[in-house]
């Protein structure tokens, strides 16, 4: 198992954060106002929402609401995935709007991140982001079977061509060693990003382009054209609400969002010969294909970032806001690292942190506007939102402005999940789900099938996945 070295931080919002170094706080809304447009929620997706709103209509008074600071949540905890994965269920939407219109949104997310990477270089702040695009790799004879028929499916859902690349051991490992490789696929479609230097300048060139952000303001409710806040209400003829995993904060809204909780840790950096032993010498990101799966980037002062769902429920759709992460969870992210890098037994973890993931109940994300009541909703991106809140923001863009357009008219425009059951289902599901995927990926090693494990299937099934 990994050890912890000599400064190991737990918490503190993230990594990215702490490399980072917060911006100068910026003030709270002041009493009551009216706006155009009130945003709640300053992660990506109320910050892009501002940044193309302002740009198609500069005269637009904009104002966002944020409890904290403009990154606090995902948006500045997340693995650093810019990845044109959809954030919902291709079924889901082709079962809702037939096959073409889940196809015109999974190509509409391949220009996502191509659309993300250009305004930040635009911007001025691209020069960390490396586009190497992603690999994913199987390490059990099951994941493998998975993996084939994953990307038979894939190719089926607009991924067909050069979009995917499979590899087999030998080519892998020509990227990067992994323990156990049977093999594995790449995808040019994604990015790797330091969250918070990525989130912190798109809030910059926001507010420099006159979009007023309030921090230390926590919305309470969400009403027609108005924004209740601990310091004032805001009134505005469209509301955006943009709060993610903290949706279930706001009155009436407990049960919309699950509140699933993501880990990370993060390594000291590496020697010159630990990296030498992993071979990882690109800017790819790394996932593997097990059911209680994980995600890795090498970051770009020589460390490994890895995350996994840990814990992933807390009873009440509680979470410490803070990011800390449970010894259990630090532990069995410290194995995993072992698992797939085993030359790494002498390296020690620096820092640990957790966040909240927005989940709707169908696994699906949707944008919707209400004319009536000008609330417009983004979200529910099951962690895939780092491109993802681009494309749900110029979609809420062109809803607001009355525009019809290629991207009002994607599936997930509309699309409404019911209400999380309540306590204690939700736990009892949630805990339910995850243990028996992590039993099934042990089962899977331990016997060498190439079939998948009842246990995932059943888990797949009460999740409400399929």
């Amino acid at each position: 198992m990994t050890t912890l070295g000599a400064g190991f931080r737990n918490g503190g919002v993230s990594y990215w954060v702490e490399s980072e170094g917060r911006p100068e706080r910026r003030l709270p809304l002041s009493g009551s106002r009216e706006a155009d447009v009130a945003i709640v929620g300053a992660g990506l997706t109320g910050l892009w929402t501002a940044y193309y709103l302002k740009r198609a209509r500069p005269e637009l008074e904009i104002v966002i609401v944020e409890k904290d600071f403009a990154g606090f949540g995902a948006s500045g905890r997340n693995g650093g995935w810019m990845s044109a994965k959809p954030a919902g269920l291709f079924r889901h939407y082709a079962r809702a709007a037939g096959a073409p219109a889940a196809i015109a949104l999974q190509q509409e997310m391949f220009s996502a991140v191509e659309e993300s990477v250009r305004v930040a270089t635009a911007e001025g702040f691209g020069d960390g982001i490396v586009h190497d695009g992603l690999l994913h790799v199987a390490t059990s004879n099951a994941q493998l079977t998975r993996m084939r028929s994953s990307l038979a499916v894939l190719r089926q859902e607009g991924w067909a061509g050069d979009h995917l690349v499979e590899l087999g051991p030998a080519e892998f490992a020509e990227r990067i060693t992994v323990a156990g490789a049977r093999g594995g696929y790449w995808t040019p479609h994604c990015a790797r990003v330091h969250p918070a230097r990525y989130t912190f300048a798109l809030a910059q060139v926001v507010e420099e382009s006159g979009v007023t952000i309030y921090e230390d303001t926590a919305a309470t409710a969400i009403g027609p054209h108005t924004v209740r806040t601990t310091r004032g209400d805001i009134r505005a003829k469209h509301i955006v609400q943009a709060m993610e995993g903290y949706t279930c904060g706001l009155d009436g809204q407990r049960r919309r969002l699950l509140p699933m909780n993501s880990s990370m840790v993060v390594t000291e950096p590496l020697t010159d010969s630990e990296l030498e032993s992993i071979g990882w010498r690109g800017g790819e990101l790394l996932g593997d294909m097990a059911h209680n799966f994980s995600y890795l980037q090498r970051t770009a002062d020589g460390r490994i970032a890895l995350g996994g769902r840990g814990v992933p429920y807390n009873f009440g759709s509680s979470f410490d806001r803070d990011g800390r992460t449970s010894q259990k969870a630090v532990g069995q992210l410290g194995v995993r690292l072992l698992e797939l890098f085993p030359g790494l037994t002498e390296t020690k973890l620096h820092h640990t942190w957790s966040g909240v993931l927005g989940v709707p109940r169908d696994w699906t994300a949707g944008v919707t506007y209400d004319p009536s009541t000008g609330i417009a909703f983004a979200g529910g991106y099951v962690g895939h939102g780092l491109a993802g809140t681009n494309l749900a923001a110029r979609t809420v863009r062109d809803l607001l402005l009355g525009e019809s357009t290629p991207l009002t008219s994607l599936p997930w425009v509309g699309h409404r999940s019911r209400n999380w059951e309540f306590e204690p289902l939700r736990w009892l599901g949630a805990a339910t789900l995850y243990t028996a995927y992590r039993f099934a990926d042990r089962r899977e090693y331990a016997s060498g099938r190439a079939t998948t494990h009842p246990a995932a299937r059943f888990a797949t099934v009460i999740s409400g996945r399929r």
